[in-house]
Formats: structure tokens, C-alpha cells, sequence
């Protein structure tokens, strides 16, 4: 006996070697299934692995005659349809540690970008100019951190921030006052002051439309 799994997006070769090692898995790779497509194959899987391209909707999980797992290979769920999969019985999963570093790379990245106005000097280089002044730009030593969101992205951001000599404040409702005090962060108890208060500010958290009080 064996699973069959269909996947419908690029996984990389280290994802797709656990699945070959696996003696009880099969598995097809399908990328980018349109609707119709995906409607017609998912009835024959045990479970499906998507990353951001392939929407997993209510009418996908009534077509899943036998899927047991819906897999996401990445953080963000916003193309699962998870109330619709629980309905089912179906197990959602994605893997939440997945880019934490490279987002927060990035975040890091784009902050010294901006502050030191470095796509507005690339620019002027590439058109053969030389005006250093122009393109100080401003550091982050002794700036005030505002991040809105002290997951596992905004945690990491926060701890990289205070190497470079910058206070760090937050703000977070899920966050108890111990995690912050680890981290030596200072929880705000009102999004208006984090706004008010620091120099920069980096969000990291969900889309949704529900507003935290």
C-alpha cells in the first residue's frame, strides 16, 4: 500500500528526496494546475502540497474524495481555504520556519537601502554622476525601532536591529511581556504611540481584515 501525493508547485530537490526515500509515497508533480485541471486530479490523493501559486479552495476540498493532508510549502496560508479543509477532516500544514531568515535578511537589507538612500545612489552612478553628499542618507545607531508584529520574523529583526545600536520597541497583542523582556524589547500597549514614537518602523504580520484593539 501506498499515498499518493500530487504536487502543484516547484519544490526543491531536498523536499522532493524525502518523498522519494519514503517506500509508502508516490507522488506526481503537476505545476500550476488550472481549476478545471485541479478539480479533475485532486479526487485521486491522499494529500496535495501547494506553495503560493495554486489557490486550495472549499470547492477543491469537496472534490478530494480521499485527501488526508493539505501541505504548504512556505508560511502564508492565505490560499488555503482552512475552514473549509477542517470541514473535511482534512489536515492543513505549512512549514513557518521555512524563509524566517531570509525575510529577515531582507528586512534588514531594505532598511539600510532606505536609510542610506543607496537605490537613489546606484541610479545616479549608473548615469555617470559622482555626488557623495547627496546620498548620506542617515544611520541606525541610536534610532528607535518600532516593529509591529514580534513573530518569529519581527523577533529576529528586533535582535539584528540592537547589534546596529538601535532601541527597539514593539508592538504586539499575542505577545506576553516576558517574551519581550528576553528579547530586551519594549511592548507598547498602543499601535498610535509605536507610530508616534520611532524612527522606523518594519511590519511584520499577517493580512487580514480584522484589526487587533
Amino acid at each position: 500500500m501506498y499515498y499518493r501525493v500530487l504536487i502543484t508547485d516547484d519544490i526543491g530537490p531536498a523536499g522532493l528526496g524525502l518523498l522519494e526515500a519514503a517506500s509508502d509515497i508516490k507522488y506526481d508533480v503537476v505545476k500550476l494546475p488550472g481549476r478545471a485541471q485541479l478539480l479533475d486530479l485532486i479526487g485521486e490523493y491522499d494529500a496535495v502540497i501547494t506553495r503560493s501559486g495554486t489557490p486550495l479552495s472549499a470547492e477543491v476540498f469537496n472534490a478530494a474524495r480521499q485527501l488526508k493532508v493539505a501541505g504548504r510549502a512556505g508560511v502564508g496560508m492565505d490560499n488555503v481555504d482552512i475552514e473549509a479543509a477542517t470541514l473535511r477532516g482534512i489536515l492543513v500544514m505549512n512549514t513557518p520556519e521555512a524563509n524566517t531568515l531570509a525575510a529577515t535578511e531582507l528586512t534588514m537589507t531594505l532598511m539600510l537601502a532606505v536609510c542610506r538612500s543607496l537605490p537613489r545612489a546606484n541610479a545616479s552612478v549608473q548615469r555617470g554622476e559622482w555626488t557623495r553628499s547627496k546620498f548620506l542618507g542617515v544611520q541606525l545607531n541610536d534610532k528607535t525601532l518600532g516593529v509591529i508584529g514580534l513573530g518569529r520574523i519581527g523577533s529576529r529583526v528586533a535582535t539584528r536591529c540592537q547589534a546596529f545600536g538601535m532601541k527597539v520597541i514593539a508592538y504586539d497583542p499575542y505577545i506576553a511581556e516576558e517574551v519581550a523582556e528576553r528579547l530586551h524589547v519594549h511592548l507598547v500597549g498602543d499601535l498610535d504611540e509605536l507610530l508616534t514614537t520611532a524612527d522606523i518602523i518594519t511590519l511584520h504580520t499577517p493580512l487580514t481584515t480584522r484589526r487587533a484593539a
